[in-house]
């Protein structure tokens, strides 16, 4: 019955526009109870809350040639009813086509790192790009526009995954070099200090064998210190005095005397005969 005597309500999140025979009347309706012609008046009435419209997967090539499929989701609303119906015919499919396009034009001129690392700089260029063809004619403002998804192909994973291995790996051994040089020059250091207190050398290889005692093992291998030996060496070998010139004079007396070479053996006379019957020379026998 209100309807049919002209009374409307707007809700609280709507606004009206009032046709008159076709035209709209300037101004917009508040919430509430209103009246208008029930014969030659219409009243439309328009969403003022946020919208939220999904983005559909966009398959797209980045700046360094990779494919990706990227999604995404906006937030508008209305903020002048009279445009949003005079001046586009279906806004929301307008947003959305608009959020498409937009979508792919940014991705298409970003990189894959800036699109994977830098995420609220590209949803801001997304806002400002899908603002700037709404707001003005068609009366809706995009409060944020939020990048969901974005897909890699299996090979771009693959790559990426042996990169970060890669990475880590180098970190890996620059930090187990530079441990090794501290390590080294912390070694140098103790062996410089050793080297001055030859006892230290004992007290650390004393430690060495209490810590290798404490793992309760069955066999304990321990290095027998060469300090030792030569000490054992010096106390128990008898040193041998040296020999004064009336000993060594002594010592010679003492000596047998020295056994005379033997002379050559007198050579028979019967060799002396057939030698000279021969015709080689004669020599002497006592010669």
């Amino acid at each position: 019955m209100a309807d049919v005597f002209g009374f409307r309500i707007i809700r609280q999140y709507e606004q009206g526009i009032v046709f008159r025979f076709g035209r709209a009347l300037p101004g917009v309706r508040k919430p509430g109870l209103i009246w208008i012609n029930p014969f030659t008046s219409r009243l439309t009435k328009v969403n003022m809350q946020i919208a939220v419209v999904g983005v559909p997967a966009q398959e797209t090539i980045t700046r360094d040639n990779v494919t990706l499929k990227v999604d995404a989701v906006v937030y508008y609303r209305v903020v002048d009813p009279l445009k949003a119906l005079i001046n586009v015919q279906n806004y929301q499919l307008a947003v959305s086509q608009v959020a498409q396009t937009s979508l792919r034009a940014v991705t298409g001129r970003s990189n894959m790192d800036t699109l994977l690392s830098e995420r609220e700089h590209v949803n801001a260029e997304l806002k400002d790009v899908i603002d700037a063809p709404t707001e003005g004619p068609w009366g809706i403002r995009v409060e944020r526009v939020e990048v969901k998804d974005i897909s890699l192909p299996e090979s771009m994973k693959r790559s990426m995954s042996r990169q970060a291995e890669a990475e880590r790996e180098r970190r890996a051994r620059i930090i187990a070099a530079d441990g090794e040089y501290q390590a080294s020059k912390k070694l140098a250091q103790a062996a410089s200090v050793m080297a001055a207190d030859p006892a230290a050398l004992q007290l650390r290889l004393l430690q060495t064998v209490v810590e290798v005692a404490a793992e309760k093992n069955s066999t304990l291998v321990m290095p027998f210190p060469v300090e030792l030996l030569r000490f054992f060496d010096r106390t128990v070998l008898p040193t041998t005095p040296a020999l004064t010139p009336a000993d060594a004079e002594d010592e010679a007396a003492t000596l047998p005397p020295p056994t005379p070479a033997a002379l050559p053996a007198r050579q028979p006379a019967s060799t002396a005969a057939i030698t000279a019957l021969n015709g080689a020379p004669t020599t002497d026998a006592a010669g």
